[in-house]
């Protein structure tokens, strides 16, 4: 018999699967029969990211929500894992009256937005808006630490893959699941060729042409960029078979509630059914015609000004 004193320390390459096992472990001694999101049948309670963890409620109050993170937290302690208070918030759509939250004696911090696995998560109408800005904020932020680099005398071919490697992953993080829209769109180019501008070293005053600045630098345009990375994002995520949620959640259609006053918002799904159509989760099982449709829906979004 070995008495174990000690763990693994964090950086250790098996203490995320070790980590991971005690938290399916904790989940396992939860009962939340009828408790989430009923989708078509099925409740969803959680998502989870290793310690990151979201727990949903569709009830009109935070009562169930409250006995969720309750259990939660009995259970955790039982295998030696405590929820950090701190770090814990909450937060509700506007149909859900505000009312405390209280878990081992401490009341959760309510939000209008959280930042969840490096996306900030937003409800309402525009709940991309903050995102796409912080977006352009941290790429600034990237562009600003490799700025040496951008106005040194290296060849400008060299420039473009730092700038295609090292900025524009951070300006299309998590773009896949973005609802876009024209206005998005223009925000990003525009910030996507003031940094160009400042990569050959000209501004506005010059009066470059945008065509020319960009013959010069040959940067991917960030319009095609996002829009093929969510295409090829939507193709995958429909063709999965393996009964994940992803696939069901698109299909899904709530039965309860009312839609709220006034034009409905941008849904994920506008953009690619413009192209093609409302039975595109069909089109997208043949990859080769998913692929051929691809063109026409970059295109879409390359061609705003």
């Amino acid at each position: 018999m070995v008495d174990h004193e000690r763990g693994v320390r964090q950086g250790d390459v098996i203490s995320p699967k070790l980590f991971t096992a005690a938290l399916e472990d904790v989940f396992k001694l939860l009962e939340w029969n009828g408790l989430g999101i009923n989708i078509n049948g099925e409740y969803i309670t959680q998502l989870r990211f290793a310690d990151d963890v979201v727990i949903m409620s569709a009830i009109m109050t935070l009562g169930d929500l409250n006995t969720m993170l309750d259990g939660l937290s009995r259970a955790s302690q039982q295998v030696g894992l405590r929820m950090n208070m701190s770090k814990t918030k909450i937060m509700s759509n506007a149909h859900v009256p505000l009312q405390p939250v209280i878990v081992e004696n401490t009341a959760l911090e309510i939000v209008d937005e959280y930042v969840y696995l490096g996306h900030t998560i937003q409800l309402g109408r525009s709940n991309f808006e903050k995102e796409v800005n912080r977006r352009i904020q941290l790429g600034w932020a990237a562009f600003g630490k490799l700025r040496a680099i951008f106005s040194s005398e290296i060849p400008q071919c060299l420039k473009t893959k730092v700038f295609e490697q090292c900025v524009l992953p951070v300006m299309t993080y998590g773009s896949e699941t973005w609802s876009l829209t024209m206005g998005l769109i223009r925000r990003l180019r525009v910030t996507q060729r003031a940094m160009e501008r400042a990569m050959l070293g000209v501004s506005l005053r010059d009066r470059i042409r945008n065509v020319e600045i960009r013959r010069r630098t040959k940067v991917t345009d960030i319009a095609q960029r996002v829009a093929k990375l969510k295409w090829q994002w939507a193709g995958h995520i429909v063709r999965r078979k393996d009964g994940r949620w992803g696939p069901k959640v698109l299909e899904w259609q709530p039965r309860t509630g009312k839609r709220s006053v006034g034009r409905p918002p941008t849904r994920w799904t506008d953009d690619i059914k413009r192209v093609a159509g409302s039975r595109w989760i069909q089109a997208a099982q043949n990859r080769g015609t998913w692929n051929s449709l691809q063109k026409t829906y970059v295109q879409q979004w390359t061609s705003i000004g």
